[in-house]
């Protein structure tokens, strides 16, 4: 499936609306987040060698705010040769019609595609649970019992992945990676408007915490590790094992 160029943001617009992950925005996707999210390729990598390492025979795994279905396309890309059943969920219609489209290159694994509030799933038998870049979108009174369900839905020795954009506690810290982030999208195109424009967007929806927020609230769930495995500027990634 052929994708178009990320110009959401490149016009003047007179009222910034909330961003949503809408149609416009589907159709754009993997330009805006390969642009807009630095690490996010290896990231997406990772996922496919974690599963590898974590799935467990006859488990449920799950891809918690899947979009178009990128962390679960790099799973099925590995042929994990142990049975497993794939869900993948996601609350925006128009991102789970485009993710089926995606996946339907894979025959030898069915994936079930939920579109629903992740609030509203159940987990259960889970070797592996990926949150990409979801739990931002999460209102932060709901994150804990969020990840709990996930917790106590995992199997002993099972997985959570969790990439999340980060801020810093520290005033210079930040304005170093909030520059060198902009600096980042500029080097891929994007000019100072989009930016702008989509940061004001964003500001309302996708709500950013602490590198030390996200691990108190993995360990006060009960997990026996958990720790970052990347971080590139202000956008980090953590794996939690039960």
């Amino acid at each position: 499936m052929t994708y178009n160029t990320d110009n959401i943001f490149n016009k003047r617009q007179d009222m910034i609306v909330d961003f949503a992950f809408n149609e416009s925005v589907a159709q754009v996707f993997p330009d805006m987040i390969r642009r807009s999210v630095p690490g996010y390729e290896t990231i997406i990598s990772f996922a496919g060698l974690f599963a590898q390492q974590y799935i467990q025979a006859n488990s449920n795994v799950y891809d918690l705010g899947c979009s178009l279905g990128a962390s679960t396309t790099a799973i099925l890309q590995r042929k994990i040769e142990t049975p497993f059943n794939m869900i993948a969920v996601d609350n925006s219609t128009a991102m789970i019609n485009q993710c089926k489209a995606n996946l339907a290159q894979f025959k030898h694994q069915t994936v079930d595609l939920v579109c629903d509030d992740l609030q509203n799933i159940n987990i259960e038998n889970a070797s592996f649970v990926i949150l990409n870049f979801t739990l931002q979108f999460t209102p932060r009174e709901k994150r804990q019992h969020l990840l709990q369900s996930i917790y106590q839905g995992l199997r002993p020795g099972g997985a959570l992945l969790l990439s999340e954009k980060i801020i810093f506690p520290g005033a210079q810290d930040q304005i170093f990676h909030e520059n060198m982030h902009h600096m980042f999208k500029r080097a891929n195109g994007y000019n100072d408007l989009e930016i702008s424009q989509k940061r004001q967007a964003l500001e309302n929806t996708l709500l950013p915490e602490t590198l030390d927020t996200h691990l108190q609230r993995l360990q006060a769930c009960g997990f026996d590790y958990a720790n970052k495995w990347f971080q590139c500027f202000n956008f980090c990634s953590f794996v939690a094992i039960k």
